[in-house]
């Protein structure tokens, strides 16, 4: 009996391999992989890195100028989701909202706002402000409070709900208990997740410039329609030291926040 089921077993693993690999080849016919032009792309992408080298910057003071534009759509942005996050996580949390259909209320607008990409949003502020650095720090704002609302209301629920009924039984109001008892027990998780948000939302601010919502992204796709490979790569390069800089601010905040945070446990 053990035989029979080890040889169905065994039958069905290659079933499902033979499926799984029918469907991989399948697919890459579907969308064109395995097509003459992926065979020519070779010499094509050999072209394309020899116009590359050596990468320049035609108008450094420009690209300057793009980059300090994209860093502060990506701060306004993280500033204004952390803001309205914060508001928002205070209905969202059930041990603090005034009524549980309120809280899945709006942790249903948070799920909603995660879902939707930034780009997406970027586009359609586009369309309602126009063009330029407004529209991208409207798109980050709405995409962080997508993130940002659900961590801090589950942090504050994790809360020991001890600490609250001791500072209602004192006669504090709810903007004391909010002040001086939520926040002060959160403010660690508060300050990571922000910090790694900011991360984000500065990849995100160079790449919603390719839709027009300024900052250093402009500049590579209009290095890009003009096909001047090096500027593109130069571009490249200054965006890849811009996000360099930024992990390593943000991990070094991040480590000390651990280290607040084990002192705090002790």
């Amino acid at each position: 009996m053990k035989q029979v089921k080890r040889s169905k077993d065994h039958l069905t693993k290659w079933i499902i391999r033979a499926l799984a690999i029918f469907f991989f080849l399948f697919s890459l016919y579907k969308i064109g992989i395995i097509d003459q032009r992926i065979l020519q792309a070779f010499s094509r992408a050999e072209h394309l890195v020899k116009g590359m080298f050596p990468p320049t910057l035609d108008e450094p003071i420009d690209i300057a100028g793009a980059a300090i534009e994209s860093l502060q759509v990506a701060v306004m942005g993280t500033f204004w989701g952390i803001i309205f996050s914060i508001a928002l996580a205070i209905f969202a949390a059930k041990n603090l909202s005034p009524h549980i259909s309120i809280s899945y209320l709006v942790k249903g607008f948070a799920a909603f706002v995660r879902a939707v990409p930034a780009l997406i949003w970027a586009l359609l502020f586009i369309i309602a402000v126009g063009l330029g650095p407004t529209p991208g720090i409207l798109a980050l704002a709405i995409n962080s409070i997508g993130m940002l609302l659900k961590v801090y209301a589950e942090a504050i629920e994790e809360i020991d709900h001890g600490v609250i009924d001791a500072m209602r039984a004192t006669g504090a109001t709810k903007f004391q208990v909010i002040m001086q008892g939520i926040l002060p027990s959160i403010m660690v998780i508060f300050v990571s997740w922000s910090v790694f948000r900011f991360d984000i939302n500065l990849r995100y601010a160079t790449v919603l410039g390719v839709v027009g919502a300024g900052g250093i992204g402009w500049e590579l796709i209009r290095a890009s329609r003009v096909m001047a490979y090096d500027q593109v790569m130069g571009v490249t390069l200054v965006i890849f030291g811009m996000i360099l800089i930024a992990e390593l601010i943000t991990r070094y905040l991040q480590k000390r926040m651990d280290i607040v945070n084990l002192r705090a446990s002790q």
